[in-house]
């Protein structure tokens, strides 16, 4: 009588524990319907922070289900001036791209929301790592005869479509003429376009933590996310110190008969005209600008906007 009992009490446990995932459930993919899509198109050296940090917050703060697609900021505006792709919001690197999207009358208005600077990130199986983790000691080798070491394997993006594969050819010149190394950019990167060390940005991480790289460009914001280590730059050279704009400017790169400066490097985000979902949009924009969205960007190694202005056609 008491197995008896015991088998009833298990089975009536088993079915109001199975309605109760049920319930469970149906109410997650309720409030998931409940959510609005947000089509967000950023620079693709922003992931790790869109997916793991924005993604979640947005959905807390707005009722906003994110959706991201992060490619280098040159190609992501020409593909938004051409009506390939229709975004809700924009955010780029540097005020090229964005400024393609203003003269276009794709958006009214891009604002500041963080800053950054280039570092040289580097694998921790590369044969080079103990070289470069004491690159910047007193007795170390100095990070760019690392680099410019043969058989030595550095990644980079395209300069034509992503602003970072700019920004490195950018910041080899200037560390050429802080360091009295003329030809050091050809040293280390051979040809403005050299296929062998030119990948798409979010493959460049990836191959660095495989040990398929020596090393690489990237963000201040990137290395720490994929747990790779990096070496900081001088602000002379890592495009990070807004007071040096003018130095900077002293680098040049020709691309199709175009020359191209440096500009320092913030990050902007507009709301784009014609937006599927306008309101939303301009919600996020302003939530970016916003002490939450302060607070995620600090913990993934954004700096500040500092005094940057606004961007208008």
């Amino acid at each position: 009588m008491k197995k008896s009992q015991s088998a009833v009490s298990r089975a009536r446990f088993q079915a109001g524990f199975g309605a109760f995932l049920v319930v469970i459930l149906l109410a997650g993919r309720a409030f998931a319907g409940a959510l609005t899509p947000l089509e967000v198109a950023y620079a693709g050296s922003m992931g790790a922070l869109m997916e793991h940090g924005v993604r979640p917050a947005v959905a807390r703060a707005l009722g906003a289900e994110f959706h991201g697609r992060a490619q280098g900021s040159t190609g992501l505006a020409n593909l938004i001036v051409a009506g390939s792709i229709r975004p809700d919001v924009f955010i780029a690197v540097t005020p090229g791209p964005m400024r393609t999207i203003l003269a276009a009358h794709k958006a009214a208005e891009a604002i500041p929301i963080a800053g950054t600077s280039v570092v040289i990130a580097y694998s921790p199986h590369s044969r080079f790592a103990d070289q470069l983790a004491h690159a910047t000691a007193a007795n170390g080798t100095p990070w760019w005869r690392v680099l410019e070491t043969p058989g030595f394997r550095f990644g980079r993006t395209d300069p034509r479509t992503d602003p970072q594969g700019l920004n490195i050819i950018f910041a080899m010149q200037l560390a050429a003429e802080f360091y009295h190394q003329p030809d050091l950019p050809e040293r280390i990167l051979g040809a403005t376009i050299n296929p062998s060390q030119i990948f798409q940005e979010p493959e460049v991480m990836a191959r660095l933590q495989a040990g398929q790289l020596d090393a690489s460009s990237a963000y201040r914001t990137q290395p720490e996310a994929y747990g790779l280590p990096f070496i900081n730059l001088p602000p002379e050279i890592n495009l990070g110190d807004a007071a040096m704009a003018d130095r900077y400017r002293r680098a040049a790169v020709t691309l199709d008969g175009k020359v191209h400066h440096p500009s320092p490097l913030i990050f902007y985000a507009a709301a784009l005209a014609g937006a599927p979902h306008p309101k939303l949009a301009a919600r996020f924009v302003r939530w970016l600008s916003g002490d939450e969205a302060r607070a995620l960007f600090a913990r993934y190694h954004y700096d500040g906007p500092g005094d940057a202005k606004p961007l208008t056609p």
